[in-house]
């Protein structure tokens, strides 16, 4: 309780803490009656209007944008704040849950697209659950207090920061680009590492250069071989697996 009091609702982080677990809840609830419905199991049945299906993320938008206004009105502290944080951390889970749809604009949640939807969740959670324990965007946490009264240490740290998970993006390694947001030690790990192949740095600057290419082609040929599968199935477990693919024809048309 000491802990709570100390690190979570002086600092004002209590609004912070409800939308991670209503976010969290929201989503693993989700997913439990969705894979209930395409089991046939249970009450549950999808929700349609005038011979539309209403996808969940009609509702989660809604609720993302009342929790949304309703943080920025209420502040910190307060149950107003809370329970537009709780507000807010539904309608996210419920439309990050349907990530895979927005970004396709089909129904692709039982595809193995879908997985885009799980993985979301994941890194937003991940996220959100590192700003809660103290860490803060783009390394400004690693700065002492003086440093921190210094605007222009501050802004050099940011743009320095910035620069290099941009630059683990344009490599292709989205997840750590955005992990190393808040952790910049993993964007200067991934910056300074090969390109993936299939990444707009690796287009522009291995285009001459057909050793860096054999090389970026062989690492991320291994890297997946080792990590993709693992973490298919974790994401299959978390979300329910997908349908599979149907088979491609072997005739010739």
């Amino acid at each position: 309780m000491g802990w709570l009091e100390r690190n979570i609702i002086e600092p004002g982080k209590l609004p912070l803490l409800l939308a991670l677990v209503a976010f969290v809840l929201t989503f693993l609830i989700t997913r439990l009656i969705t894979r209930l419905i395409r089991a046939g199991k249970g009450p549950f049945g999808n929700v349609s209007s005038g011979g539309v299906h209403v996808h969940h993320v009609v509702p989660g938008i809604i609720l993302t944008i009342i929790g949304g206004f309703g943080a920025v009105a209420g502040g910190q502290h307060g149950f107003g704040s809370c329970l537009a944080a709780v507000f807010f951390g539904i309608g996210a889970g419920l439309v990050l849950d349907e990530f895979a749809l927005v970004l396709h604009l089909a129904d692709v949640y039982w595809s193995p697209d879908g997985r885009k939807s799980v993985e979301m969740v994941v890194l937003t959670a991940s996220l959100v659950g590192l700003l809660l324990i103290g860490f803060s965007p783009l390394g400004v946490n690693d700065l002492n207090d003086d440093q921190q009264q210094n605007r222009a240490v501050v802004l050099v740290n940011i743009l320095v920061n910035f620069a290099f998970a941009l630059v683990a993006l344009f490599k292709g390694k989205v997840r750590l680009a955005v992990v190393g947001v808040i952790i910049p030690f993993i964007a200067i790990v991934a910056a300074v590492r090969l390109a993936r192949p299939t990444s707009p740095w690796a287009k522009r600057f291995y285009r001459n250069r057909p050793h860096a290419r054999a090389r970026s082609a062989l690492r991320s040929y291994h890297h997946d071989r080792r990590w993709v599968t693992p973490m298919r199935a974790v994401q299959d477990w978390i979300g329910g697996a997908p349908d599979p693919e149907p088979a491609r024809s072997l005739e010739r048309r």
